[in-house]
């Protein structure tokens, strides 16, 4: 029997969040397809690896087991695929990725300048997958938003980020141009409250129930759309607020919550000596000035 890697990373999600709704959530799918997956997967082990009841979704003593040999394993695998595709690049190919809110025209042009032998190639991605497109090698590196997971990237900080908050134009608050965090305790946040671990209002679903099929809006713009229509707010970096711009949403400064640290983040398995060369540009025009 081959062991299905998607499966495992199915697996992973719900062992981490403890909540398949969250995980479902997270891998931007429905509940009840991954509770097949999972069920297929305990099939193929001939073991059961969750224990679900009311109080929530707990491991058995052969999903703590899976899990802590899962980790490793899905890493081997990523940094495997990784390697392969950089390897059946050109070498003096040269992607960059980078997320809304975050202009890189001019460092990328002083870059050309400074290695006229790469093919320079500027790849758009989002918060959601920036991770992504590091592990697979879409890019060789990546303007990202902390945090990352530990010990996969090297990762050089550049600048701290404000946040806001989206609101429905037709909020009370709409006129203001900043509030505080505690000022919107009665609102439901619509998206999971670990990113504004300051928030003390409502989400939609907390703690959800067994078998709830709900979730946080999986996209930025599901996100904007029930905004729009009076459904909660969005907390976002203040840099993506002007790309995401509509006429049915206002963006306020967010006060009593900590900014989103911009950084440089590229593969600990990349030796190319370009990677240094641009860290240090991007370090130069966008971190912080001498003291």
């Amino acid at each position: 029997m081959d062991l299905d890697l998607r499966r495992v990373r199915y697996f992973v999600a719900v062992a981490e969040e403890c909540s398949f709704v969250r995980a479902a959530s997270r891998l931007y799918m429905t509940q009840p397809a991954l509770s097949r997956q999972i069920r297929a997967l305990e099939e193929d082990l001939g073991v059961v690896l969750f224990l679900r009841d009311r109080q929530g979704t707990v491991l058995t003593r052969a999903g703590h087991q899976l899990l802590e040999d899962a980790r490793p394993m899905l890493a081997m695998s990523q940094a495997v695929q990784q390697r392969v595709r950089m390897a059946d690049r050109e070498v003096n190919q040269f992607a960059i990725g980078f997320m809304p809110g975050v202009v890189v025209t001019p460092i990328v042009r002083e870059f050309a300048a400074m290695a006229p032998q790469l093919d320079i190639e500027v790849v758009h991605t989002s918060i959601s997958d920036q991770v992504d497109f590091l592990i697979d090698g879409r890019v060789d590196v990546c303007y990202v938003r902390l945090p990352l997971p530990e010990g996969m990237f090297e990762v050089v900080p550049l600048f701290p980020e404000p946040r806001v908050v989206a609101l429905s134009g037709e909020h009370p608050f709409a006129e203001l141009k900043a509030v505080h965090v505690e000022d919107l305790r009665d609102m439901a946040l619509l998206q999971d409250p670990r990113d504004v671990p300051e928030w003390r209002g409502r989400v939609p679903r907390d703690p959800p129930a067994p078998g709830d099929t709900g979730r946080f809006p999986a996209t930025i713009e599901e996100c904007l759309e029930s905004v729009a229509s009076g459904s909660g707010c969005y907390v976002m970096p203040a840099g993506m607020a002007g790309f995401y711009r509509r006429d049915d949403v206002v963006y306020l400064t967010l006060e009593g919550v900590a900014p989103r640290m911009v950084a440089l983040a590229y593969s600990k398995h990349r030796t190319m000596p370009e990677l240094l060369q641009f860290a240090e540009l991007s370090r130069r025009m966008l971190g912080p000035g001498p003291d």
